[in-house]
């Protein structure tokens, strides 16, 4: 089943326009969902907005946006008020630059859409777009309007198509300065670094996202299986508890859990060098 397109336009890359569509790229269509039920009766219950002093409740055609003064008071704001504020095109995913794909600060990426030509007539100045960029090993950074708000994205070749993903507003990223400001990184012994390393080596694997799973999601589904059957859900697994002692003898024993004789690191080639000398 063809899935649905949540945005149609124009992609327009300097002289050249086409027509596109924008795909979610990502789901929780699959995931388990809940209602809120009355436990009374076990009906549904859905959420109102209700007037603070009434209790009464408020439906849509009386309810309106308001920002909150100083002094307590609120600056009504007509839905035409919004409407005004909007780009006059709001089908337009105009290319403002282009940038190294590679110095894109993965904090600032937030939600992927598949784009896609709109039709027939736009499968060619497409193409070109999209092996430009590639060539180029280039992203497209634009602004759009999605689900009414203003959004700056950046547009990345991927596979035959393009992948358009969200940006985050620089306001909203916390800076790792507030965070490492005052924590002491203590200089890592080389022996253990080594070891480490030799660690890494096993362990060294492709990216599959088919390999992840949701073990939060799995013991809900199981939660739910064991109720419907009649049966009581397993007891949670409490996490193992172990204490750090010496940290090269912990990595030694990753080591020989990992079918690496002796979990004994090759000498550092710092201490190599030391030694010839």
């Amino acid at each position: 089943m063809a899935l649905r397109a949540v945005w149609k336009g124009f992609l327009k890359f300097g002289a050249v326009s086409c027509s596109i569509k924008l795909i979610n790229a990502a789901s929780e269509s699959e995931k388990v969902s809940f209602r809120i039920l009355n436990r009374k009766d076990r009906l549904p219950v859905k959420s109102a907005y209700v007037d603070e002093i009434t209790g009464d409740i408020v439906g849509s055609e009386d309810q309106i946006k308001g920002y909150e003064l100083a002094s307590g008071d609120y600056l009504l704001i007509e839905p035409d008020d919004i409407k005004r504020l909007k780009p006059t095109s709001e089908h337009m995913l105009e290319v403002a630059e282009t940038i190294d794909a590679a110095s894109i600060d993965q904090r600032y990426l937030d939600k992927p859409y598949y784009v896609v030509p709109g039709d027939a007539m736009s499968q060619e100045p497409f193409a070109v777009i999209q092996k430009a960029l590639l060539k180029k090993k280039a992203a497209a950074r634009a602004s759009i309007v999605l689900y009414q708000k203003g959004r700056e994205v950046v547009i990345t070749p991927h596979g035959d198509g393009l992948m358009m993903t969200t940006l985050r507003n620089h306001k909203d990223i916390v800076s790792e300065k507030s965070i490492l400001d005052g924590i002491h990184v203590p200089k890592a012994d080389p022996e253990m670094v080594e070891i480490a390393t030799l660690l890494i080596d096993k362990k060294t694997a492709t990216f599959d996202p088919t390999m992840f799973e949701d073990r939060y999601e799995n013991a809900l589904i199981d939660m739910i299986e064991a109720k419907k059957s009649g049966k009581k859900p397993a007891a949670r697994v409490a996490p193992p508890k172990e204490n750090v002692v010496n940290l090269a003898d912990v990595l030694r024993k990753s080591l020989e859990k990992e079918g690496i004789a002796g979990g004994k690191a090759r000498k550092p080639a710092a201490a190599k060098r030391k030694s010839a000398a």
